[in-house]
């Protein structure tokens, strides 16, 4: 095993409905994220900096921008059979969409059956976070286990949130426990304030996740989902073993952003994974050459920023400002802003996540909001500013007090 054949799944079929707008046109996965990326980008650049060459993206929901955007931008070299392919739900099985994540691999057993691998890495399709997954392998291996899973530390009293791994202090690197999101969840034995809670990533030996996901197929009680059945049935018979995330050692990173994982599920955590990027020493560090994010090519000239007159400066603090924006006489803080954005004089975004091509008019003002792509943001509208107003016209007001304006939408004055 110590030169097994290692073949990655990427679950990338989710819906994404606590996301909606944003998803409202495109799969969870292709939402776009940190000015220049999209969600799919972080996982697969884990794979492939971990040296998995061989990744297949399960798609399922609204999939072609997602799909357009792997072909463009994912061109691993054929000739040493290294490739990252988009799959789409085929009905393999019968007349069903996927009914599950387990049910995605059920019904793409093909492609197991075309590589032969040792060992199958699985991972979600939405987190943004840095791992190398060759060290959770090497664990797997080592320790015997049929499954891995991986484990992130969180607080105890965040346990409701999250499936939980209950260690087995008879059996190191074994799980004898997974809970669904329990009440009276105990802490670790070296860390009583907190859980290890399931990261949606596993390591499987391949012929064990093959009869997994065969005996799952057969159950009609299933809901088909690989952490709400198919975990639990390795962890009924002693052969789950968990990886801590702690543990993981990414070339590149420092202190404040060593094991950093958002599960970017809603759009207040959305929002809040932006933040937590634009700050002087990053809570995630974009800037790790050593472990670089790949994404597609820019292929737009450098941010621009004009005029130097009194009140009519063109300026940004504290934020990312991505290709082809141009800050014209505009002011920009706190802010994410992606690119083919254009900002006239004296316009001010703060507090904001602006997706690709926005226009934001002469005067006008967006605050504490997410901005889809193409929106117009005509001279002297805003957003953010009266919450009641942005709700009348139909725009999200999220619990946090964000202001989502959906895609190609145009906010008059």
């Amino acid at each position: 095993m110590a030169t097994a054949r290692v073949l990655a799944i990427v679950l990338a079929g989710g819906e994404g409905k606590r996301l909606m707008p944003l998803t409202r046109d495109r799969a969870k996965p292709a939402v776009p994220f940190g000015g220049i990326y999209r969600l799919i980008d972080f996982p697969l650049s884990n794979l492939v900096n971990s040296g998995y060459l061989q990744i297949v993206v399960l798609t399922q929901y609204k999939s072609h921008s997602l799909d357009r955007h792997i072909a463009s931008t994912w061109n691993l070299s054929s000739l040493l059979h290294q490739y990252v392919a988009p799959v789409p739900a085929q009905q393999r099985k019968g007349k069903n969409w996927f009914l599950g994540s387990a049910d995605a691999i059920y019904q793409s057993l093909n492609l197991l059956d075309d590589e032969k691998p040792d060992i199958v890495v699985v991972v979600g399709a939405d987190h943004v976070y840095r791992m190398d997954f060759s060290q959770m392998v090497h664990q797997h291996i080592e320790s015997g286990a049929e499954l891995t899973v991986a484990g992130i530390r969180q607080p105890l009293d965040l346990a409701d949130q999250f499936g939980v791994l209950e260690t087995d202090p008879a059996r190191p690197g074994f799980i004898k426990r997974f809970r669904e999101k329990p009440k009276d969840a105990s802490g670790l034995e070296d860390d009583p304030g907190s859980v290890l809670a399931s990261m949606g990533n596993y390591v499987f030996n391949a012929d064990a996740l093959i009869d997994a996901v065969l005996a799952d197929a057969s159950k009609l009680a299933s809901r088909h989902d690989m952490g709400g059945d198919i975990v639990p049935a390795f962890v009924e018979r002693g052969a789950a073993g968990f990886y801590d995330f702690k543990f993981n050692d990414v070339p590149g990173s420092t202190e404040r952003d060593r094991a950093y994982w958002r599960d970017v599920g809603t759009l207040d955590v959305y929002y809040e994974a932006h933040r937590d990027l634009i700050s002087t020493v990053p809570v995630f560090n974009l800037y790790n050459w050593r472990w670089p994010l790949v994404t597609g090519n820019i292929s737009q000239p450098p941010a621009k920023f004009t005029h130097a007159e009194p009140g009519r400066i063109g300026h940004a603090v504290r934020s990312l400002v991505s290709p082809g924006v141009i800050v014209s006489g505009a002011s920009i803080s706190g802010s994410v802003v992606s690119p083919g954005v254009h900002l006239h004089s004296w316009s001010e975004v703060s507090d904001s996540v602006v997706l690709h091509d926005v226009q934001v008019g002469r005067h006008a003002r967006v605050n504490r909001a997410i901005v889809d792509k193409s929106v117009v943001i005509e001279d002297g509208a805003s957003v953010g500013i009266d919450r009641d107003r942005d709700r009348d016209r139909g725009y999200t007001v999220t619990a946090g007090g964000i202001t989502v304006v959906p895609k190609g939408a145009r906010v008059e004055a």
